[in-house]
């Protein structure tokens, strides 16, 4: 699985929500591209299988577990990978959750403070973190944060996660413009439907909610998790290195609708 001439060759990276869908599809994909990947989730379980199955292809990989809603836990990651590696190079800050749509007044109160918590503090958290370690590095950073068309405009998703997810692109935008002159730059992915197992559990719910998903894009399918993180290789990938601040659509064509 390494790869001496790849994407993102020797570059160190960080990735939360490693465990499953978009997040493992992408430490697989940047191991594969010469990176050495650290990888943060809650389910230590998941993460040994991924880091294993890496490992024996060749690439270098190490489970961190963690919950990005925690200060300490991400602080415990980032110090980890410095120690470990040498420094932080790169960030795929893709750890979110959300619930299925409900009308505000009929959403409780404890689904929007998750909703807010995993997805906006949680990235919050990994900005607050993450850039220090890349300001001690001459060559700088790149982090992506996953937000989704639903950060663009509200798309039947749930109002906490549209919220949520508008409110990362904005965190995206503010740290780009805070540290584009110190050598870091910070990019969105404004996702759309992608077949994890989030999703899937909800279809399996409401069968109806896949041809709905799917029906709202131009290529009307659900996206492959690692169609998305092709997307994140490349804007952590120096190939990247003249774009920062960007909300970048992989999502088949929906916001151009």
């Amino acid at each position: 699985m390494g790869n001496d001439r790849g994407l993102l060759q020797g570059k160190t990276i960080m990735i939360t929500g490693a465990s499953s869908g978009i997040g493992a599809a992408a430490a697989r994909l940047f191991s594969a591209e010469g990176a050495v990947v650290v990888l943060m989730a809650r389910r230590k379980d998941r993460l040994a299988e991924i880091v294993t199955e890496i490992r024996a292809g060749g690439g270098r990989a190490e489970a961190a577990a963690g919950d990005v809603t925690s200060r300490v836990d991400v602080e415990r990651v980032v110090n980890h990978t410095v120690e470990t590696f040498g420094g932080l190079d790169a960030a795929f800050n893709n750890a979110g959750w959300g619930s299925v749509g409900a009308d505000i007044h009929e959403t409780d109160d404890a689904v929007f403070d998750q909703i807010m918590d995993v997805n906006v503090r949680g990235v919050w958290n990994c900005l607050k973190q993450q850039v220090p370690a890349m300001l001690r590095r001459e060559s700088g950073g790149s982090i992506v944060n996953t937000s989704s068309t639903a950060g663009l405009f509200a798309t039947g998703a749930s109002s906490p996660y549209v919220a949520a997810k508008h409110a990362v692109l904005g965190l995206t935008r503010a740290a780009a413009a805070e540290y584009g002159r110190r050598g870091i730059r910070v990019n969105a992915l404004m996702v759309g439907a992608t077949r994890t197992e989030l999703l899937e559990s909800a279809i399996r719910a409401v069968p109806q909610v896949e041809q709905a998903a799917a029906a709202r894009a131009i290529q009307p399918r659900l996206a492959d998790p690692v169609e998305v993180a092709r997307a994140a290789a490349w804007l952590l990938s120096d190939q990247a290195s003249f774009v920062t601040g960007g909300a970048v659509p992989v999502d088949g064509g929906c916001s151009a609708v």
